[in-house]
């Protein structure tokens, strides 16, 4: 199957000076990007960057400050129910309905998708014995593990095969079977025309999973492009991912030094 719209998107995430103020504190500060139908986007950065932030508002479940995103040109704001029909997301902080069983807790979300039961059925029988979660669907999910829960929201976003997926931080918690899996998913997803927007602190997966990375520190898309153009922007042909990142938000030399100094400490005691 490859998805298809009214019309054929070749920009399906737009965001354009997008700001975003917490109490007077700039969380996004200007961020400006696009992700274009088929690839695998990754938006990395340190903690409290505005990863979570920039997602957030580009699934309308935040109103930006200043600025204005578009999801297949919809929307997230004045299209809602659009936008979310057809993005598959996993949050960063997983939030199930934990009194209810896996069984139910898809059926419920087979339900509000509006799904064909049959296909939903044998979507989930696949899904659910490639994450091998079939043992626990009459479990409350109040008593599952972490992990097993991780595996109940990757399934409950891909339950109605979505052009977009928006993941944050989807392999916490994930062995690294299921890791695997999903990685070979997300691969899978863009082969069929989809696309996927998703932020990991995982820097080996970004490097070989995605199409195209923006950096962001501060609430700025301060470096943006393929993982080879992000290596010549730092003059550095055989640097990894790891290296790009902590080069590009100026924190190489810091981390270098701090090293040496825990290095020197540990030597005297």
């Amino acid at each position: 199957m490859n998805f298809k719209l009214d019309s054929d998107y070749e920009v399906v995430i737009k965001v354009q000076n997008l700001v975003k103020v917490y109490n007077g504190f700039k969380a996004l500060n200007g961020i400006s990007f696009e992700v274009r139908k088929g690839e695998i986007y990754g938006l990395l950065g340190p903690n409290g960057a505005g990863k979570t932030t920039t997602l957030r508002i580009i699934l309308g479940l935040l109103e930006p400050t200043e600025g204005l995103v578009k999801v297949f040109n919809f929307s997230p704001l004045k299209d809602p129910v659009k936008v979310k029909s057809l993005v598959g997301y996993v949050p960063e902080d997983v939030l199930l309905l934990e009194t209810l069983t896996p069984k139910e807790f898809f059926e419920f979300v087979a339900s509000i998708r509006r799904l064909n039961l049959d296909i939903a059925n044998k979507r989930l029988n696949q899904l659910a014995s490639a994450f091998e979660i079939k043992d626990y669907f009459n479990v409350p999910i109040a008593s599952l593990s972490s992990g097993t829960k991780q595996k109940i929201a990757v399934i409950s976003a891909l339950l109605h095969d979505p052009p977009l997926l928006i993941f944050d931080e989807p392999m916490i918690g994930l062995d690294a079977k299921s890791s695997r899996i999903l990685k070979d998913l997300m691969r899978m997803h863009v082969e069929r025309g989809g696309t996927i927007l998703f932020s990991t602190h995982i820097l080996e997966v970004a490097e070989k999973l995605c199409t195209r990375i923006g950096i962001i520190n501060k609430g700025r898309i301060i470096a943006e492009g393929t993982v080879e153009e992000l290596r010549k922007l730092i003059r550095e042909t055989d640097a990894s991912l790891e290296e790009i990142l902590l080069r590009v938000i100026e924190e190489d030399k810091l981390v270098a030094e701090t090293v040496k100094t825990l290095r020197e400490a540990f030597r005297e005691q």
